[in-house]
């Protein structure tokens, strides 16, 4: 008996088409044509799937291995039935007459476009660039992205896996079925794509990958995913086109002229997920929470610009985002990435610029991420020597691979251009450098001319450099870099490597050498304020005092200075003023200008409540008004970079624990800087200084309000015309002990 149409056996539907008679025998899927399909090992799922003319007339196949009845809808407006080929998952119309293309399906009742009536279209030229190492857009080409094919909104999902049998999306659109939507092999390219018709923003999917000579399925996320579900889940989600309409273009034409070699800058380096939390469930603030909150502080402290810990996804919280996974996604702890795109926004408008973290020198080794992405060490190095990074357990980019080039190249790009970026700090670039780097003889492999210097990784900082400086007038970069890597700030056309600026951190670790130290011993350890000045021009240094400095029983800043309480504090304020005052654009973590008395804690927020006692608030109103006389004054910021910003006055004074010197700007404007190290005041401290002339006492970290004692020099001092230390004129100070004063001709 012949069964109506609409209702079929289950499992068995029945042909109502042209050219097809109800209730014949089932059709039998040739042997060859769909076994490379069953077998998850086709890389040409057109070839077995979709519409195909066959003799006088067409064939439509899909396979569905979850559907009980599949229906095809004909251009006359009838539904015709699929024959599921029997033993298998696969269904099969015929009919003398194509259906309509995009065809629609119906499948258990849900009306749906097939995926496989959407050809791949693969960009050539992109895939060209892709595979030279020279795309710098390629979240544009790889990844989901949100496209209009025969008037259809769909997603077109495109990864690289050149050692891949076979790759498939997957999520609950298929039930995480890898076989329901194979894609296409875009041929030596490496690139996989497939058309997947009406998948909405915020659909959550993976790819399934099939290893070449093995059985074996990895389940992966994808490499460009532009969004994460929150930590610990792991899944990407597709992300619509941005509708953040941005309000900086003033702050952007003014980014692109500015001459940020002899323009003040003085960073506030940023954890956001600790910077501050929802009480008292220690809940995280949203991006659009921050810029209500951070940018007021942030511009009320008088910093020119905020700098962010890796925001981009990571599943590990203690990992503080440098094992990151997602190298285009913004951490979902705090929102969306237009919410971030917000957030920058603000920024901007306040006059703050912002630099991101940024981490391409190594990943972590999860299995669900970029690790042997496709089988193989696709990312990373496959000998043991070159591929994992001994002090971190994770995963070394292989930098002499195109693709990979393309990768990271883009990562960048994409902060920068999407988002707005500033700058990037580029994270452990020693590590980058050499081949040894925290290996032992025997456990390295040298270069092709027998060093060890990683000559791939020097060639993509150099592309790096010229790709920001190129494309993105006024946006810098900025290298964490340990060693004495020759010319790390200095142009890739002079042999450098291209940086902006490059973390000083010789002086970072002789500084706090010199003030661990009880005063009554810093005579014997002088040469530590005084070296750093033999080296100081060598690059464009910034002087950090960072995250790194207070973890791990490192103690907080407040906690390395020698002494009882008020000691302590004036220290710190000491160091502030020393940081502020010596050339070298500044740095400095949250937490320090609060004078926090316990190292950083990463799962919960700032001890803001300190604020309520004198001494901690004073070292907040110091660093403000340190921030103020640094931007306002051009002698203190515009030769940073030159030793004709700065000369000695008195380097020698190792019995006092005594230093100064003069800044210089441009014009030949100056400033006089004296530094006391000691907790003894000195009274009748005779100086050289250039002119008879008054000068204003701009400056004493020793002030009352800053929780010091209140010695100085009533706010002014009159020079006289006799010579000192070689110098035509002279002035009588009164030097507050552990302190720093700043006069300045007025």
């Amino acid at each position: 008996m012949t069964r109506k149409r609409g209702n079929p056996a289950p499992g068995r539907p029945v042909c109502d088409a042209p050219g097809s008679a109800a209730g014949a025998a089932l059709p039998s899927l040739a042997p060859s044509a769909g076994a490379a399909l069953l077998a998850a090992c086709e890389g040409d799922p057109f070839a077995v799937l979709g519409l195909q003319a066959e003799g006088e007339g067409w064939r439509l196949r899909v396979l569905r291995p979850h559907a009980a009845a599949v229906e095809v809808a004909l251009a006359d407006g009838r539904w015709a039935a699929l024959r599921r080929c029997a033993s298998t998952d696969f269904f099969e119309w015929h009919g003398v007459s194509p259906p309509p293309r995009p065809w629609r399906l119906r499948i258990d009742g849900v009306v749906q476009y097939d995926a496989y009536a959407f050809l791949p279209q693969p960009p050539v030229d992109d895939l060209y660039l892709f595979n030279a190492g020279r795309l710098h857009q390629a979240w544009r080409l790889l990844g989901a992205n949100p496209a209009l094919r025969d008037g259809v909104d769909g997603v077109c999902f495109r990864v690289w896996a050149p050692n891949a049998r076979r790759v498939s999306v997957i999520g609950a659109f298929n039930r995480w079925d890898g076989r329901v939507h194979p894609m296409a092999s875009l041929g030596d390219s490496g690139v996989w794509e497939v058309f997947l018709p009406e998948v909405p923003a915020d659909t959550l999917y993976r790819f399934e990958i099939r290893t070449r000579g093995s059985d074996a399925l990895h389940v992966k996320t994808d490499p460009y995913a532009r969004a994460f579900e929150y930590r610990p889940a792991t899944a990407c989600r597709v992300v619509a086109a941005s509708s953040h309409v941005w309000n900086d273009a003033p702050w952007m034409r003014a980014r692109a002229a500015r001459d940020w070699l002899h323009a003040p800058m003085s960073v506030y380096e940023v954890h956001l997920g600790s910077w501050m939390r929802h009480l008292p469930d220690g809940r995280f603030y949203s991006y659009r929470d921050f810029a209500a909150r951070l940018v007021p502080y942030v511009q009320a402290l008088g910093f020119t610009h905020v700098e962010f810990m890796p925001l981009m996804e990571h599943p590990l919280d203690e990992s503080w985002g440098y094992q990151c996974t997602g190298f285009f996604a913004p951490s979902a702890r705090f929102g969306s990435a237009d919410d971030l795109r917000y957030l920058i926004d603000t920024l901007h408008q306040a006059g703050i610029g912002v630099i991101l973290d940024w981490v391409p020198g190594h990943f972590p080794a999860d299995d669900w991420a970029l690790a042997h992405f496709d089988g193989t060490s696709l990312y990373e190095h496959d000998d043991p020597r070159q591929k994992m990074h001994p002090d971190w357990g994770t995963h070394v980019f292989n930098y002499g691979r195109n693709e990979v080039r393309s990768f990271l190249l883009s990562s960048a790009h994409y902060w920068l251009s999407e988002f707005h970026a500033d700058g990037l700090r580029v994270d452990a670039v020693a590590s980058m450098l050499y081949l040894d780097y925290s290996r032992q003889p025997g456990e390295w492999l040298p270069n092709v001319q027998g060093g060890r210097e990683n000559l791939e990784a020097i060639a993509f900082l150099r592309a790096l450099n010229e790709m920001v400086h190129g494309e993105f007038p006024g946006a810098l970069t900025i290298a964490e870099e340990s060693t004495a890597w020759p010319m790390v700030s200095r142009p890739v056309w002079l042999g450098g490597l291209g940086f902006s600026m490059k973390w000083n951190m010789g002086w970072m670790n002789d500084t706090l050498d010199y003030l661990r130290h009880d005063p009554v011993h810093r005579r014997f350890h002088h040469e530590r304020l005084t070296f750093g000045q033999l080296y100081a021009y060598s690059e464009n240094f910034v002087l950090p005092l960072s995250h790194d400095e207070v973890v791990h029983g490192k103690r907080s800043l407040l906690e390395k200075m020698p002494g009882d309480e008020w000691q302590r504090f004036a220290n710190l304020r000491l160091l502030l003023a020393y940081q502020m005052a010596v050339p070298g654009k500044k740095l400095l973590f949250m937490g320090g200008e609060l004078g926090q008395p316990w190292e950083w804690r990463v799962g919960e927020e700032l001890p803001w409540h300190l604020l309520n006692f004198p001494l901690h608030a004073g070292v907040q109103r110091l660093v403000r008004d340190l921030n103020q006389l640094y931007r306002d004054a051009p002698p203190l910021h515009e030769l940073d970079f030159s030793a004709d910003g700065f000369e000695w006055i008195d380097c020698h004074d190792i019995d006092q624990s005594v230093i100064s010197w003069l800044r210089r700007a441009r014009d030949g404007s100056h400033a006089i800087v004296v530094l006391n190290f000691t907790p003894l005041p000195r009274y009748g401290y005779r100086l050289g200084v250039p002119q008879a002339i008054r000068y204003v006492e701009r400056l004493n970290s020793d002030s009352a309000f800053y929780g010091g004692s209140g010695m100085g020099n009533a706010g002014c001092v009159q020079a006289v015309a006799q010579g000192w230390m070689g110098r035509p004129a002279s002035l009588q100070l009164t030097l507050p002990p552990l302190a720093a004063l700043v006069l300045m001709p007025g």
